[in-house]
C-alpha cells in the first residue's frame, strides 16, 4: 500500500512539474513589449531649485515631457527624499529621516505636461558647499536631480 501512494505522490508531482514547463501561448511575452515601448516613450524631466535664505528651501518638480501618461508606482508613503551631502561625500541631512510614512502601495498617473513638485526646509545650517541630491522613490520610474549649493 505504501508503495501505490509513494508511485501516485510521485505521478502528480510529475505532472505538475510537466505542467509548469510546458509551452506557453505565443502571445505571453507581449504585455510585457507593450511594457517596455512605453516606458521608452514616457520622457520624466526633474529640476531641484534651491533659494539659500533663511535655511534652505529645496523645490524638486518632476514633469513629464512625453507624449504618454505615465503611472508611477510607489512602495509606500514615501513618494520622494531629499539628501544633503557636505563636500566630501558625507550625508549631513535627509529629509525623510525622523518622519513616518503609510506602509501601503500608491500610485499617481501623469498625463503629458503633468508634474508633481516637492518642498522641503532645512533650518540650522552650518556654512559650507553642499550637494543636494532629490530622489522620486518610483519603484517604476526612479528619477534623481543633483544641485550643489552654498550656504555662507
Amino acid at each position: 500500500m505504501n508503495g501505490r501512494l509513494v508511485f501516485a505522490s510521485l505521478s502528480f508531482t510529475a505532472l505538475g512539474v510537466a505542467f509548469a514547463c510546458g509551452p506557453r501561448p505565443r502571445n505571453a511575452d507581449v504585455p510585457r513589449a507593450l511594457r517596455a515601448r512605453a516606458k521608452s516613450e514616457a520622457k520624466l524631466t526633474p529640476t531641484l531649485d534651491i533659494n539659500v535664505k533663511d535655511g534652505v528651501q529645496f523645490a524638486f518638480r518632476v514633469t513629464n515631457t512625453g507624449d504618454a501618461k505615465v503611472e508611477l508606482n510607489f512602495p509606500s508613503g514615501l513618494t520622494h527624499d531629499v539628501v544633503v551631502v557636505d563636500s566630501t561625500g558625507r550625508e549631513v541631512w535627509r529629509w525623510s529621516q525622523g518622519r513616518f510614512f503609510t506602509q501601503s502601495l500608491q500610485s499617481r498617473v501623469l498625463r503629458s505636461s503633468d508634474a508633481l513638485d516637492y518642498d522641503a526646509r532645512w533650518d540650522a545650517i552650518p556654512h559650507g558647499r553642499y550637494t543636494a541630491i532629490a530622489t522620486l522613490v518610483s519603484v517604476n520610474y526612479p528619477v534623481v536631480q543633483r544641485a550643489d549649493f552654498v550656504v555662507r
